[in-house]
């Protein structure tokens, strides 16, 4: 059971790869969107939250597997938090990578209130919920942005 909550919370082995585990998390998050990107809102979002729960059981395991909090090769919140960033963003090369930079840049300054979430809630939950708001953050600047723009 270990193996598989050490491949759920590393987003199939992505928390692995060298340098910048979460950038590679959220790089898999943009290819996993690439199959479910085209689903209704409402069964996209379902998948999301299934993701979400599987990966606060996955992430809370992988602390305990490991003996450390919130280790960087945990990258199942990285992955929800940018599907979350994609949501509802059109199949098209600028909207990706905006959604991919805006999640990042949100997941690594941490404003109010996700580096309180990051320091106050702790476990898989804690693990998760930060990036769910930096995925909430980024969607809500892109949706902004392409209303301004009349994108």
């Amino acid at each position: 059971m270990d193996r598989l909550f050490m491949f759920i919370a590393t987003g199939g082995g992505s928390g692995y790869l060298p340098k910048a585990p979460g950038t590679w998390g959220s790089a898999a998050g943009v290819l996993l969107w690439l199959g479910l990107g085209r689903l209704s809102l409402a069964p996209y979002l379902g998948v999301v939250f299934a993701l979400f729960w599987l990966g606060v059981i996955a992430a809370g395991a992988a602390e305990k597997i490991v003996d450390h909090g919130d280790p960087g090769l945990v990258v199942i919140d990285e992955i929800v938090g940018q599907l979350i960033a994609l949501a509802t963003i059109p199949l098209a090369p600028l909207p990706v990578i905006l959604a991919f930079v805006l999640f990042r840049i949100f997941d690594i300054l941490k404003p109010y209130p996700v580096g309180w979430l990051d320091q106050h809630i702790h476990g898989g939950l804690g693990i998760m919920l930060d990036d769910v708001v930096a995925g909430l953050y980024a969607l809500l600047v892109l949706k902004l942005g392409f209303w301004l723009w009349g994108l």
